[in-house]
């Protein structure tokens, strides 16, 4: 049988291929290499001005390309993009042969996490010329990613007590059995104690650390992560990562990452929103973690219309008739009249629960109410607490009914990447360790490939070919006339030293034969 047979290793050729040419005009690469040459590197943070002593640096523009590359290929360990360097013809073009080492991949990464979030800024700006962000519809979400700490290794005071009343137990069973010791064993249990007083001291000093904090958790390994609920009730130790989704091509245009459940995210992010957007005329779709008071009323203040999921209710009447929300409120008298007719009032007084203020309306009719019943178990009968927010959560409650239909694209919009990330590209964790910093780059070039994914399979690649070279050209023609306006002025500047340089010489001659005939009597 017949085979296809490939070359022989050890032939030379008359027409060797040359780089360029190993690489085709269509590959996505070349696009990656527009669109970095086509940034103000300088602009966005990253340092490109060096020592001239030492070995010379890695320009800026060259590792940035490496990285994009590598997410766009599912690859973000520094190591294996070290290797892509020495095997990979594309990277080979991309760096002109350029052979990195892990460590200066690595720092590039950890030292410009604020340069790489304008890098992305710089894939909205592309959108927006393609119209390709609609600026009507938005929604907005988080997704955990876990962190490089283990469970073992995130503690809290309740754990630490634990593990320390588990040692205490320890040791109090050694030293009675070292005290009973005939001596046989007695070397065995003297390692045993001294085993368990050292991992003690070291609860005692996380128990310090986290004291110092004031956090509620510390984490040994990455310390600014914190153990959350990923999904009902499993937990990781993980960081959050805020998003705002545009509905018309379900892009991501901002991001940000952070520690700390939803409940007082939405606010920040719609204010990021305004300002990237530059708009308020839009509507933003939330899921029932965000429904917080205090964000409705900043979503109010920025005139912007919000719609968050409203969660079930925490304590229902025994009939579900008599429920708050069939209470009707009456905001001129201040007062609740209760599916009965009657009217709850209440002192004006406010009180403070854990988030907010609220004032409380009761009514004594509910002793004798033949309703009460189904209406309330407690003793004195119903009692409403009012939330200080709560004309804000009313209007949302409103909003949702009205517009049902409207909720239900939420999910299709903001889940849309987080499924491609996580699920497609495996980029469910966080691959830096030591702080949110770090962290916040490896999240910030894992949004940077996606969008650039995700326009590419709009517009196509020739559209983005050539929209960068025209920016690309655009730049250029700008570094030349800097360059000749830099030439003239420089000119300039010689035409007028020369002209102050000569009057300066002949004064100072005329200066210096005056002091000669004052002390020579030349």
């Amino acid at each position: 049988m017949k085979y296809i047979k490939g070359q022989n290793r050890t032939q030379t050729y008359l027409f060797p291929v040359s780089l360029d040419q190993a690489v085709d005009t269509e590959n996505e690469v070349r696009l990656i290499d527009l669109f970095v040459d086509s940034l103000n590197l300088p602009e966005f943070g990253f340092k490109v001005d060096h020592t001239e002593n030492g070995r010379p640096a890695y320009h800026p523009a060259d590792l940035l390309k490496l990285y994009i590359y590598g997410y766009l290929n599912r690859v973000r360990s520094s190591r294996s993009l070290e290797k892509e360097c020495n095997r990979n013809i594309e990277v080979m073009w991309l760096l002109k042969n350029l052979q990195p080492d892990h460590n200066t991949i690595s720092n590039f990464r950890r030292d410009n996490p604020n340069a790489i979030k304008k890098v992305f800024r710089q894939t909205i700006k592309i959108a927006k010329h393609f119209n390709l962000i609609g600026g009507i519809l938005i929604a907005g979400d988080s997704t955990k990613l876990r962190a490089q700490n283990s469970k073992k290794n995130n503690f809290n005071q309740k754990k630490i007590d634990r593990h320390l009343e588990y040692i205490e137990n320890k040791l109090a069973e050694y030293n009675k059995a070292l005290e009973e010791s005939d001596g046989d064993n007695k070397k065995q249990l003297e390692q045993q104690i001294k085993k368990q007083n050292q991992r003690k001291e070291g609860y005692k000093k996380i128990e310090q650390e986290l004291k110092e904090s004031g956090q509620p958790q510390v984490s040994t390994s990455d310390p600014e992560s914190r153990q959350m609920i990923t999904r009902n009730n499993i937990t990781e130790v993980a960081y959050n990562v805020q998003t705002s989704v545009d509905a018309k091509h379900n892009l991501p245009f901002d991001y940000k990452l952070t520690n700390t459940n939803d409940s007082k995210a939405m606010g920040n992010m719609l204010r990021r929103a305004k300002t990237i957007l530059e708009t308020n005329d839009f509507t933003a779709l939330y899921d029932k973690g965000y429904h917080t008071g205090s964000e409705f009323k900043t979503a109010e203040d920025l005139g912007i219309d919000v719609m968050v999921a409203i969660p079930t209710v925490a304590a229902n009447a025994p009939n579900h008739k008599y429920n708050v929300e069939n209470f009707a409120f009456d905001k001129i008298k201040d007062c609740y009249t209760c599916p009965q007719g009657e009217i709850m009032t209440t002192n004006g007084r406010w009180h403070k629960a854990k988030t907010y203020n609220f004032k409380r309306y009761t009514t004594k009719a509910c002793k004798t109410c033949i309703a009460k019943p189904e209406c309330s178990a407690a003793i004195c009968g119903k009692a409403i607490q009012r939330s200080e927010y709560q004309q804000y959560i009313d209007k949302n409650k409103k909003r949702i009914e009205q517009n049902q239909d409207y909720y239900r694209k939420r999910q299709a919009i903001v889940e849309h990447p987080y499924g491609t990330i996580k699920r497609q590209w495996g980029f469910s964790y966080i691959l830096t360790k030591k702080g949110m910093n770090r962290a916040s780059a490896d999240v910030g070039f894992v949004m940077t490939a996606y969008n650039i994914r995700r326009i590419i399979n709009i517009i196509g690649p020739k559209m983005l070919k050539q929209y960068l070279r025209m920016v690309l050209a655009f730049v250029f023609e700008k570094i030349l006339r800097l360059k000749s306006k830099l030439t003239h002025s420089k000119a300039l500047f010689n035409q007028i030293k020369n002209m102050i340089w000569i009057p300066y010489i002949s004064l100072k001659r005329l200066y210096l034969i005056q002091i000669l005939i004052a002390h020579v009597g030349f």
